[in-house]
């Protein structure tokens, strides 16, 4: 007897990110020492709603949010001509998590997962880990870019270096010439053919959220307890303006919340706390700060070797 093949529904997906959003809060608590995240659900004009949980102010991070949105209604007159079949509803859910340390030396992180439908059929998944260090460390890069690619060459192997890519065209500062940090990985609509590749793209979506914590982790206990100077302070300033400039000139989550109605305080709570913009700043020539301009670009390889320089 031949057993028939379930692939999951919109809404085993939607829970599987309340799942992570879970597993996520309690791993980056237990990390912080200090501060709890606090919820805040809300409810959309149109269709759907969310949970935004934020963590603030702790002993390691000062400003985070570990957020999930579930979405269905109308298509938003910016997508329409981009969906198959002239689909007229639509409905996503995706994870989507922005962690602002207080020190200079634990990095910046950023995760999605999503995943869209419409009733015409069209259907996708999209996501990654992109990590943004204040200053480059070598061997906490590397280490962030095996674990990635561990995840990824489960699945298959030519997805790391594919994903690797698209993540450094997308987490691009175009008017900076620079990219947002040192990459991870990034996939978008990533379509399934049929009900089982439905339901490989699901649990590969899944795999790269639950890799988050292993992949960030060990990096916030090697430095949270470094001491650090006002000068490194002033500098990661400085960077997380870089952040904002890009998350509000370029992100493509941003404007597809907002263009949907969604909750603009979850929305942008991606953005730091505290940033500063200076005019003309320019680095100390051969300091940490220039260290790590020379690998805010593209086409650098982090694997396998850590004597590996960045391009000219």
């Amino acid at each position: 007897m031949e057993i028939a093949f379930t692939a999951p529904d919109k809404w085993t997906i939607s829970q599987s990110f309340e799942l992570l959003q879970d597993k996520i809060c309690s791993g980056l608590e237990r990390a912080d020492g200090k501060s709890v995240f606090h919820e805040d659900k809300w409810e959309r004009d149109g269709g759907g709603g969310g949970r935004t949980r934020v963590i603030a102010d702790g002993n390691v991070f000062e400003k985070g949010g570990v957020n999930v949105s579930t979405v269905f209604g109308k298509i938003p007159e910016f997508l329409q001509g981009q969906t198959k079949n002239n689909a007229k509803e639509f409905f996503a859910t995706g994870l989507s998590i922005v962690i602002h340390p207080s020190s200079p030396l634990v990095p910046i992180i950023h995760m999605n997962v999503r995943y869209f439908e419409t009733d015409g059929g069209d259907k996708w998944f999209g996501g990654g880990i992109d990590l943004t260090p204040i200053y480059v460390d070598l061997e906490d890069v590397q280490f962030f870019h095996r674990t990635l690619k561990n995840t990824c060459d489960q699945f298959d192997p030519a997805y790391y270096p594919l994903h690797k890519q698209q993540a450094n065209d997308y987490f691009f500062i175009k008017h900076r010439n620079e990219t947002r940090g040192i990459g991870g990985i990034f996939f978008d609509h990533m379509r399934p053919q049929n009900q089982e590749h439905l339901a490989q793209l699901f649990d590969y979506t899944v795999q790269v959220g639950e890799t988050f914590l292993p992949a960030y982790l060990p990096l916030v206990e090697k430095s949270k307890g470094l001491s650090f100077s006002p000068k490194q302070k002033q500098w990661q300033l400085l960077r997380r303006g870089r952040y904002v400039e890009f998350n509000l000139v370029y992100d493509k989550g941003t404007r597809f919340g907002l263009e949907t109605n969604g909750r603009t305080e979850s929305i942008l709570m991606s953005l730091p706390k505290e940033a500063n913009w200076l005019y003309n700043f320019e680095v100390d020539p051969n300091s940490p700060e220039e260290f790590t301009l020379n690998y805010l670009r593209k086409g650098i390889e982090f694997i396998p070797s850590p004597s590996i320089q960045p391009q000219a």
